[in-house]
């Protein structure tokens, strides 16, 4: 297993932790050990379900109990997962949060299903290589997202999940045809006129989308208006859950009067100075303050169990090759996203068909 780094360092390298191991034998006989708990490899069962499936079974999860039951076993997970204590988590809400967590993971004890997952295909004209990326996600810690390009659209994909948002859906999704032009950096720290920007580019959206401006289809363009409009029925992330009190925001926001929304193509290589709106939260605050140019986006919110999954409007913030940020509007957060430079062989997928058939399925998993 790949583990994200300790929250909030999302630029340290990922973690890696064994749970099975195979011993090949004489005669293509093998044995399978667990090596999940902290007593040792013990006995393990593993499947081939189907092509690019396979599920693992512990035949003796007692080995995975500790002499101080659940409490002590909770304090374990908590400074390997977490690198902290239980003393150290002041906030009620977080400390809600990582207990769901440790709840829902380790009542499988190492019984678990997987599936193959592609790396998405790169193209020329992509706004950075896609790939996976670590995330800061409020109280929820790091979490893993899949960055992939889709004609004038990027995604961002769950690949690890939370008890709001699960892995497969969509956290963050990018409309590259409407580029951002952020104020200067002193309005820049008043978040009433990013929400003003922010509004008014989702108002221009909106019109376009009744105007029958843009083709369902991806990437395909209609009279010299871009490409297609991102579908509303694609759901994704979040940030702490919905909102201290749980409740969906307004689906409203009226337009400003000043456009702030640069059509023309980004001049690449020219960055600007960036910085948070004073009131928005960030795990981190050590992210750049220079970015190279910004987008209209959506990002999903939920409640607790994936209720009521709602897209609400925020800023994509390209940073460079490596980094990019997310302004959650609604919940006045912010996500900095690092890429995981770990390499993994044999995980490009065959067709850029294919790798849209996983996102499918994946998605449909949790839907």
């Amino acid at each position: 297993m790949y583990l994200p780094p300790h929250d909030p360092h999302v630029n340290d390298p990922m973690r890696f932790k064994p749970l099975f191991r195979i011993h090949l034998m004489e005669r293509k006989a093998a044995t399978v050990e667990c090596m999940y708990g902290h007593k040792g490899p013990h006995h393990g069962h593993i499947q081939i379900v189907k092509k690019d499936e396979f599920s693992t079974k512990c035949n003796q999860t007692d080995h995975h109990r500790m002499s101080g039951g659940r409490q002590e076993e909770f304090r374990t997970w908590l400074r390997e997962e977490w690198g902290r204590t239980l003393e150290d988590i002041f906030h009620e809400h977080m400390q809600e949060l990582i207990l769901m967590k440790f709840i829902y993971t380790s009542q499988y004890d190492n019984c678990l299903t997987y599936r193959r997952i592609y790396l998405p295909p790169s193209r020329p004209d992509d706004l950075i290589k896609p790939g996976l990326f670590k995330g800061t996600y409020g109280s929820h810690g790091l979490e893993i997202v899949m960055l992939s390009f889709h004609g004038r659209r990027a995604r961002g994909t769950k690949i690890t999940g939370d008890p709001n948002i699960p892995a497969g859906q969509q956290t963050v999704e990018i409309d590259l045809r409407h580029q951002i032009q952020l104020p200067d950096l002193e309005n820049q720290r008043n978040f009433n006129e990013l929400s003003r920007i922010v509004l008014e580019v989702r108002e221009r959206v909106r019109q376009e989308q009744q105007e029958g401006g843009y083709e369902a289809g991806e990437g395909r363009g209609r009279q010299g208006l871009r490409e297609s409009q991102p579908s509303p029925a694609q759901p994704r992330a979040e940030a702490p859950s919905r909102g201290p009190d749980g409740t969906p925001a307004e689906d409203g926001g009226e337009p400003g009067d000043a456009v702030a929304v640069a059509e023309q193509p980004a001049q690449s290589g020219q960055g600007q100075p960036f910085v948070l709106p004073v009131g928005v939260s960030s795990r981190n605050e050590d992210y750049p303050r220079t970015c190279r140019m910004c987008f209209y986006g959506t990002g999903l919110i939920a409640g607790h169990g994936f209720t009521s999954p709602e897209r609400t409007p925020g800023v994509f913030i390209l940073f460079d090759e490596d980094r990019f940020g997310f302004v959650w509007l609604e919940l006045k957060s912010f996500s900095l996203y690092s890429r995981v430079q770990a390499t993994f062989r044999n995980a490009d997928a065959p067709s850029p068909q294919a790798f849209d058939e996983m996102l499918k399925n994946i998605q449909s998993l949790t839907s």
